[in-house]
């Protein structure tokens, strides 16, 4: 049996009733803003240019919404990345490359006790 290798949380898509969610919640704020449109284009007095701005927005607003919806996260290629190899690459390749020069190196040393005379 084959099995997949570890995913690490970053690399993970979006969980599908999240994006479910986020869709519903984009389509309900577009029908609001054409519905705000639609009452804007009666109400507002004396009309003018912005009346049929009103009314080509409340025209083409539920086309747009329904596009957006319908669109998920289908189109955002994401692949799943294994903590494993990262790891496995990062220690073969501190062995053979020498460290940059903007890399600071801690190290270290055994403490020197000095003015005592080391007693047999």
């Amino acid at each position: 049996m084959r099995r997949t290798p570890d995913a690490a949380v970053t690399s993970l898509p979006r969980a599908p009733r999240d994006e479910a969610q986020g869709r519903v919640r984009q389509y309900v704020i577009t029908m609001s803003i054409r519905m705000v449109c639609f009452l804007l284009m009666f109400f507002v007095q004396p009309i003018g240019w912005w009346t049929w701005v009103f009314g080509i927005a409340a025209a083409v607003l539920p086309y747009i919404a329904v596009v957006f919806a319908n669109a998920g996260d289908d189109s955002v290629v994401t692949t799943v990345e294994s903590p494993r190899i990262g790891i496995e690459a990062a220690s073969g390749a501190d062995q053979q490359t020498p460290p940059a020069h903007d890399v600071i190196t801690l190290s270290e040393t055994a403490p020197t006790v000095h003015g005592a005379e080391s007693r047999p």
